[in-house]
């Protein structure tokens, strides 16, 4: 005989066999996950353009326009600051997910600039989350002031509004894309009441707020086609078999708690962002793909322990075109710390890297690799948080051989040099993870397949 309790569990089993959830932990291979593995600028635009073209969906799920990620497709560069770098793959749709934070004037700019470079397509295949907070010129203007107020102590940030907009939203005065495409004079008492609160703030501020809100009716009506709930989307398209590919912006020794804190962003780069940033479940995640630059670069202050203030600092930041995107500052070059990494594959759980510019090493007869931090003369087994501490930290190097030749032309790993093969397998050896990617040149023909 069948009791009632024993009823409702087969009748609870019943309707778990329907659930979406169940077909993820059966296929939870959905979802793949690009992130920078050190302080940015490791090249991951280039990677997600190449992935783009095996996937369905390539999302935002993080900061703002304060990424910049360069991709070279047939001899154009162009270059993203708030759009997925997928969005070159006319057969992907490109979501900007909620944890992403949207200065709107920069978005229609960064469109304009791209399609006239030949960018096609995009407004059919472009998701804006309705979720997504709104950065306005005042939120750009309060960080040029909160930067200039710190003088000395400075961060170095890109001005772009990004720490301000993520405050509004943590203090929960921000406003948010579904707020300008509902009733807009609610809007427009959430915008007074935002500027009027940075005026109390800084009496120097300066703006139109009767001109802002005839700019942000225009937008409401330019941007509201692309408008709508992206978890909803996101899960429907995994349940239905899509492939979706998340990159992330920024880096993950920039993230707000796991990186060189206070010289971060102000989002999660890391791969809780992801989570968070679309709505999507850990369970969904398949591979994470940590992008690695062949040496370490990083703009703006704070501690760099493998920096190089010598010729050969100059050598990789001439070679490697080491200027921002986003900013045009000079970035800082120094030799590969293995160290970051590891402590970043800790965080982020990669399960294979991509290692890039590995062509900008040719010329040198000579390499060494970060492999160990000693502070106070000891060798230590973590990453400091202190920034004292990271400062003062002596770095232990091997050093291995250079091959001192062009490595551009080559496609295939048995064609590289043995010494450039033995540089990458001193990265997998210490890092126990497998390098599948390799990066020798700009254009998406330029990856070396390592598998």
């Amino acid at each position: 005989m069948t009791s009632s309790v024993d009823s409702k569990h087969t009748e609870l089993n019943g309707e778990l066999s329907s659930c979406p959830y169940k077909k993820y932990k059966m296929d939870n291979n959905r979802v793949t996950v690009v992130l920078g593995a050190q302080w940015g600028d490791e090249g991951k635009g280039k990677v997600v353009d190449l992935l783009a073209l095996n996937s369905d969906v390539v999302c935002r799920c993080q900061g703002g326009n304060n990424a910049g990620h360069t991709v070279v497709v047939n001899g154009k560069e162009f270059d993203f600051h708030l759009l997925p770098s997928g969005i070159i793959n006319q057969k992907c749709t490109s979501v900007i997910g909620n944890g992403v934070v949207i200065h709107l004037p920069g978005l229609f700019e960064e469109l304009k600039k791209n399609e006239l470079k030949g960018m096609e397509g995009w407004k059919d295949r472009l998701i804006i989350s309705d979720r997504a907070h709104l950065v306005f010129d005042v939120h750009q203007q309060v960080d040029g002031l909160q930067e200039a107020e710190k003088g000395k102590n400075s961060l170095g940030t890109t001005k772009k509004g990004i720490g301000p907009t993520y405050s509004s939203k943590a203090s929960r005065n921000g406003i948010r894309i579904g707020d300008l495409l509902g009733d807009f004079s609610i809007f427009e008492e959430k915008f007074r009441t935002l500027t009027d609160n940075y005026k109390r703030m800084f009496p120097s501020l300066e703006v139109d707020v009767d001109s802002e809100l005839v700019r942000y009716r225009k937008y409401a009506e330019q941007i509201r086609p692309l408008v709508r709930d992206t978890v909803s989307y996101l899960h429907k398209e995994i349940r239905n078999g899509k492939k979706v590919l998340v990159e992330g912006a920024n880096a993950a020794m920039l993230d707000i708690d796991f990186g060189t804190y206070p010289y971060v962003t102000s989002s999660n780069c890391s791969i809780g962002g992801v989570c968070t940033g679309l709505g999507l479940p850990p369970s969904v995640i398949g591979d994470v793909l940590g992008v690695v630059k062949a040496y370490t670069t990083r703009v703006g202050d704070g501690p760099f322990p493998t920096e190089l203030h010598d010729e050969t600092g100059q050598l990789l930041q001439s070679r490697g075109h080491e200027v921002g995107v986003t900013t045009r500052r000079v970035r800082r070059c120094g030799w590969l710390d293995l160290v970051v990494v590891r402590y970043t594959a800790l965080v982020n759980g990669y399960t294979s890297l991509c290692l890039t510019k590995l062509d900008i090493l040719d010329t040198l007869k000579e390499i060494k690799i970060g492999v160990a931090y000693k502070s106070n003369g000891k060798k230590i087994d973590y990453f400091p948080s202190s920034m004292a501490e990271l400062s003062k930290v002596e770095v232990e190097y091997v050093t291995v051989p250079g091959w001192a030749c062009s490595i551009e032309d080559v496609r295939k790993m048995d064609k590289l040099p043995e010494q450039a093969r033995n540089y990458v397998k001193v990265i997998e050896d210490y890092l126990q993870i497998p390098v599948k990617y390799i990066g020798v040149g700009q254009g998406r023909e330029s990856i070396i397949n390592a598998d």
